[in-house]
């Protein structure tokens, strides 16, 4: 896979570590989640990408569904991916990591769906169970599993558990199905036809919740309750005890439901079949009553529980701050919390929460999930993002983590700093200019460095460069990254040394072409104006050479006298040691002396000639 400091923002799935391109979600350190979401920001806005979920200041509770139902959505194709690659893989080792990411999945979803149901729809009497079914439908397989080995045998209506797999479509209110089965054995027995006539019409009437007012739907379920006492006190299945016990349920006695506790499996299945059959207009004031009895119940009082169950627990007992907390404790995947206390947040359920850290508590969660992202050597900047979101200490938490970024490479240098430009963040666009610089200079890229430090407004690093770059040309007789120093423009004006650097580009520029009389005045300015380093001038004075031996005079007499001057106060200087290696590719001193004398000769000679041409002109 690419990595993401090869790609743009806004086209890479949101993860951590490897990702894997058959799932579509990536798991990193930490065990940490992430995956793109789409919802709108704005009521008028289209729905688009974004890297935090919700970042909105108004939205409404329909649409905080909806972004709900999207997270989980997106969370259950990840299993369904996962359970695909699962299938595939024969490493052991492989398989088991599989299992663990799919526990860790699925009781995100399952937790989230519950918080979605009591927090953000808030439901209310009556809808509340519809939902809690929906729920328990969602997350209990075990029936769908049974009906798969029931319904593929030869003879479904002799194997062991046709009865279990009708009773447990009941438990789950799953009537059709569950009637379905009863015609099959009506049609097979004539015995027992006019009990699954009586089951099955029962089954039917049973009320469930819609559009009507509570007090419609009560009269309506209290009316059937009384119809299943009375064919259980008629004795109307007492030639059949798989039905009789069927009938049982639906008049919730717990008893019955213990006994068929295999057939739910986890303590808040059989919550919500309990309130299905005894209390199906409980409100969420209510509902923590009956979870934390069931719980007890269905643990036969073993005081011992899991941690999911703690959290399912304090959801129902509408205590999001402890759900966060336990899922905090029992996982370090701050990507469930962060993202949900997220979503929450826009529900006003966190208002008056403040931590000691001085945030609010969906900020330090965002704080946190972030600093995971900034862990990580290619998804860092999918920490930014978040970052942004955290109006109290997002920008200090962003100025530390981006002075932080190993700057491994100049691409991932240049979105670093393109990050801290968009936010006017001064002294880490200077850092990361100047770190990129110091790189480029070990690595004897001139041009680059200058680039850098150009960018830095850095002026004493640019002069070195400038001398690096200037002791180059001395070397090689060349100049490298031209384009660069024909570009500088009024970059140049950073640091005299840098703008010499420009200038005298410039003097070759229109030496070449054959420029002579502006190219002389440019060379001469240089020396005069003493922006040259000292250690520079015998290179000037040399350059000065060919210009004086043009067949017209290019240098006035007055520019020949400040040349010699030039000249002079060169030969008398005190070099610094090792400055003649700096400036002459030779080192032989016969040498630079014969270049001394050479040019006095040439000055001499333009000296006359100008004098002559002057006077001349006079004349």
């Amino acid at each position: 896979m690419e990595e993401l400091d090869e790609q743009p923002a806004d086209t890479i799935v949101k993860g951590l570590g490897r990702r894997d391109t058959d799932i579509g979600f990536d798991w990193g350190p930490g065990e940490l989640l992430l995956y793109e979401t789409h919802y709108p920001q704005k009521d008028n806005c289209s729905n688009q990408a974004s890297w935090l979920s919700c970042v909105v200041t108004k939205i409404c509770t329909l649409q905080l569904v909806l972004v709900s139902k999207n997270y989980r959505s997106l969370l259950q194709a990840c299993m369904q991916e996962m359970h695909k690659v699962a299938s595939c893989t024969r490493d052991g080792n492989q398989s088991a990591k599989y299992s663990a990411l799919l526990s860790i999945l699925s009781a995100m979803e399952l937790c989230w769906n519950l918080c979605e149901i009591l927090f953000i729809e808030a439901a209310a009497a009556g809808s509340l169970l519809v939902l809690l079914l929906d729920w328990i439908r969602l997350h209990a397989s075990d029936i769908d599993s049974i009906a798969e080995e029931v319904l593929q045998s030869e003879n479904p209506l002799q194997h062991d558990r046709f009865w279990d797999l009708i009773t447990g479509y009941v438990l789950q209110a799953r009537m059709d199905e569950a009637r379905q089965l009863l015609a099959k054995q009506a049609a097979a027995s004539s015995s027992t036809r006019s009990m699954c006539r009586v089951l099955d019409d029962l089954l039917k009437k049973m009320p469930i919740f819609s559009s009507q007012t509570l007090t419609e739907f009560e009269l309506k379920w209290q009316h059937w309750r009384e119809e299943c006492e009375r064919h259980l006190q008629c004795a109307t299945f007492s030639s059949s005890p798989d039905m009789e016990t069927i009938c049982k349920v639906l008049l919730g006695s717990e008893d019955i439901m213990l006994e068929k506790k295999d057939l739910m499996g986890t303590w808040y299945h059989f919550l919500v079949s309990q309130l299905l059959f005894t209390h199906p207009t409980v409100t969420l004031a209510e509902i923590h009553t009956y979870a934390q009895s069931c719980l007890d119940i269905f643990n036969a009082g073993d005081s011992s529980s899991e941690p999911l169950d703690n959290i399912l627990l304090a959801a129902f007992e509408l205590d999001i701050h402890q759900v966060i907390k336990e899922f905090s404790i029992v996982t370090n995947n701050w990507w469930f919390v962060a993202h949900l206390t997220d979503l929450l947040d826009h529900c006003q359920l966190f208002q008056s929460h403040k931590l000691y850290f001085g945030s609010n508590m969906r900020e330090h969660l965002l704080l946190e999930y972030a600093a995971g992202l900034f862990s990580h050597h290619s998804l860092w900047q999918l920490g930014v993002d978040y970052l942004d979101h955290c109006p109290e200490l997002g920008r200090v938490y962003l100025e530390l983590h981006m002075e932080r970024i190993p700057l491994t490479t100049e691409k991932k240098a240049l979105k670093a700093l393109r990050i801290c430009e968009d936010r006017q963040m001064t002294e880490q666009v200077r850092s990361i200019c100047k770190t990129m610089a110091m790189e480029a200079m070990r690595n004897r890229r001139l041009g680059s460095a200058l680039s850098w430090s150009i960018r830095a407004k850095d002026a004493a690093f640019a002069t070195l460069i400038s001398n690096r770059f200037l002791k180059d040309y001395c070397e090689r007789g060349r100049f490298s990254d031209l384009d660069l120093i024909d570009n500088l423009g009024s970059a140049m004006l950073l640091s005299d040394r840098l703008t010499f650097l420009g200038k005298y580009r410039e003097f070759h520029r229109m030496y070449y072409d054959q420029q002579f009389e502006e190219a002389a005045c440019l060379l001469l300015s240089l020396m005069t104006a003493r922006i040259a380093p000292c250690s520079f001038w015998l290179t000037l004075l040399l350059d000065a050479l060919p210009l004086l031996e043009q067949q017209q005079v290019i240098f006035s007499a007055e520019q020949t006298y400040q040349l010699m001057s030039c000249l002079q106060e060169r030969t008398t200087a005190k070099l610094e040691p090792l400055q003649s290696e700096e400036n002459l590719r030779a080192q032989d001193s016969s040498i630079e002396h014969t270049k001394l004398e050479m040019l006095r000769l040439a000055l001499a000679r333009n000296l006359a000639r100008a004098i002559v041409k002057e006077g001349t002109a006079q004349v």
